[in-house]
């Protein structure tokens, strides 16, 4: 339970690493590193600074996993999401069944089994619900056109990325911008 590592789930953004920072001093617990969905701390935790974290983080609406496969699939979570939404490279979209197995240290069948049975969704439907999302926001903006958003998210061709978010949505990205649809999702919900 009190390791030098803290997983937590629902960490989607850089401001929720700010918010797990701030409850970190809050309550003066000494750490060296936060990411998304993972706390390293100086030291391990006794059970009352430990239970008051836990409290202190299910306000803002994280929860700190403490099973093997929860963190399992937070992390291969976090992982998409970062190369998703916080990143300018496309070729790190693709590829997945390479990159998953050497983040996480698993062979990507394991990976993708314990995904599957934890999320009841595969990775890949995971990584097209974030890239939609991701989509979504970009076409929102309105600083680029459907083939720079296309290419952003890896898509091979404008055509593939307006099928699938057609597929996913409803309705065509061009209908989504006219129309100024604004029904994202939080990411931590997809």
């Amino acid at each position: 339970m009190n390791k030098c590592a803290l997983y937590i789930k629902n960490m989607v953004c850089p401001r929720c690493i700010m918010a797990v920072e701030t409850e970190l001093r809050n309550l003066n617990i000494s750490y060296t590193e936060v990411t998304l969905g993972v706390v390293k701390l100086e030291k391990s935790l006794g059970k009352v600074e430990f239970a008051r974290l836990k409290q202190a983080l299910e306000s803002l609406g994280f929860e700190l996993l403490s099973d093997k496969k929860s963190k399992i699939v937070e992390k291969i979570k976090n992982f998409i999401i970062q190369v998703v939404h916080h990143q300018n490279e496309p070729e790190k979209i693709g590829h997945l069944s390479v990159q998953l197995p050497k983040y996480v240290g698993m062979d990507y069948a394991s990976v993708s089994r314990l995904f599957s049975e934890a999320e009841g969704i595969t990775i890949e439907k995971y990584l097209i619900l974030q890239k939609i999302e991701r989509a979504k926001e970009l076409i929102f903006y309105g600083e680029l056109t459907m083939s720079e958003i296309a290419f952003q998210l890896n898509y091979s061709s404008s055509q593939h990325f307006s099928n699938q978010f057609k597929s996913v949505t409803g309705v065509t990205p061009g209908q989504f911008r006219k129309n100024k649809m604004i029904n994202r999702k939080p990411l931590d919900e997809i």
